[in-house]
């Protein structure tokens, strides 16, 4: 008996594996990837411009990535729009997880702290889907910044001790991706061979620019999120949106702010392009 049901879990097992391959290496699954990218980089393009015109004083506003659905809601034809933005993202989601859990796609092999990644940014990315869904549905709700969760999380025994590890994890992100985007190392995941000079050129260029942007604003959000471990205050823990505020709060803030927005619309375009060469 026990042999029968050991040899049907790891009947169930292969099942599984083989469902796995198969699906790392649908062609449909790469095309919701690449959809995402274009999807991911629309995000990002909206909160970059946005912050860019609140730099240059036009009227912008610092926001984040639920903020930035919100805005393209408000657009004409912005449902619709919306709706496709939705689905890139849940391809998007899907790709990462699968890649988390099957350890490679159709065009390359990951490595162990490549799934850690790819676990995080799917499961990340597939909530920002369900913001969406929400939002077409008339239910999205608030800023979406950490303050809610933070307050709660600083009650449990060892919350702060948590809230701590989660702002030192985040800068942890910040310097990887700033390593990431100074070494070039963005590029190992593309396949630039097919790429004409210029592209190359411009492609690595928003690549560099983008990650730096980025890895600057998650520097801000673990800091302030260790901030209000070590003062107990939930007000310092800041999203997306407060760290752009931060910046544009800072002595030379607007070029400080425009900088960093123009890394952020750079890595949309980045994002962009890489939906035509990424390696899925």
């Amino acid at each position: 008996m026990k042999t029968d049901v050991g040899a049907g879990v790891q009947d169930l097992g292969s099942k599984a594996k083989g469902q796995g391959e198969q699906l790392a290496h649908a062609k449909t699954l790469g095309w919701l990837a690449r959809a995402g990218l274009v999807a991911r980089g629309v995000v990002y393009g909206v909160i970059g411009v946005l912050a860019l015109k609140l730099a240059l004083g036009d009227g912008g506003r610092a926001t984040n990535q639920q903020g930035a659905l919100k805005t393209i809601a408000g657009q004409s034809f912005g449902e619709a729009l919306l709706v496709l933005v939705a689905i890139g993202l849940a391809g998007y989601a899907l790709w990462r997880l699968t890649r988390a859990v099957v350890g490679h796609g159709a065009e390359q092999r990951d490595s162990g702290s490549d799934r850690v990644a790819a676990l995080a940014s799917g499961v990340a990315y597939g909530i920002l889907c369900v913001t969406a869904v929400e939002i077409l549905l008339g239910a999205g709700t608030g800023s979406g910044t950490p303050k809610q969760p933070t307050g709660g999380v600083l009650d449990w025994p060892a919350g702060t001790v948590l809230v701590a590890i989660a702002g030192a994890i985040l800068i942890g992100v910040g310097a990887y991706q700033a390593y990431k985007g100074l070494a070039r190392k963005f590029c190992e995941d593309t396949r630039t061979g097919e790429m004409s000079e210029g592209v190359r050129k411009g492609y690595t260029a928003l690549g560099v620019f983008g990650h730096v942007a980025r890895a600057v604003v998650f520097a801000l959000i673990g800091y302030g999120l260790i901030k209000a471990a070590v003062d107990y205050n939930p007000k310092q823990a800041i999203g997306l949106d407060g760290a752009l505020r931060e910046l544009a709060d800072a002595s030379y803030g607007p070029v400080l702010l425009g900088a960093v927005a123009a890394g952020l619309a750079g890595f949309a375009l980045y994002s962009i392009v890489d939906a035509r060469y990424r390696k899925v």
